[in-house]
């Protein structure tokens, strides 16, 4: 079998639980890809960003969970802004169904199963 692909995930602090359900998506023992993220509570530092950009450059690409908190969040802001530099590929998604934030520069759709599989099979 192929190596897993590797997918980052971009979210607010605030959508943990919604990065929780995505990350569970990758838990079934035949999900060709893994989630991983760098999710904190602290004031974002160098290290950190040394640390999101390495995890970025080793991933096939992003999955970014857009919501309200989006717009509000330096550190997924950041994030984004590193996978772009890094020409990475971006899939937007909403958190919540009665959420539609819009992110300048993210294209984003709604959240389902078929959206995610595509996107990781087009990596």
């Amino acid at each position: 079998m192929a190596d897993k692909k590797v997918v980052f995930i971009a979210f607010a602090i605030e959508d943990e639980r919604q990065r929780d359900f995505l990350k569970g998506q990758s838990l079934h023992p035949r999900a060709p890809f893994e989630f991983i993220d760098m999710s904190v509570k602290q004031a974002y530092d160098e290290d950190w960003k040394d640390k999101v950009r390495t995890r970025i450059r080793r991933s096939h690409g992003v999955v970014v969970l857009v919501s309200k908190n989006s717009l509000l969040s330096s550190g997924q802001k950041w994030e984004i802004k590193c996978a772009q530099e890094e020409g990475k590929r971006i899939l937007g998604i909403w958190a919540f169904s009665d959420d539609r934030t819009n992110l300048i520069g993210v294209n984003t759709t709604v959240w389902s199963d078929a959206n995610i599989s595509n996107f990781i099979d087009s990596l």
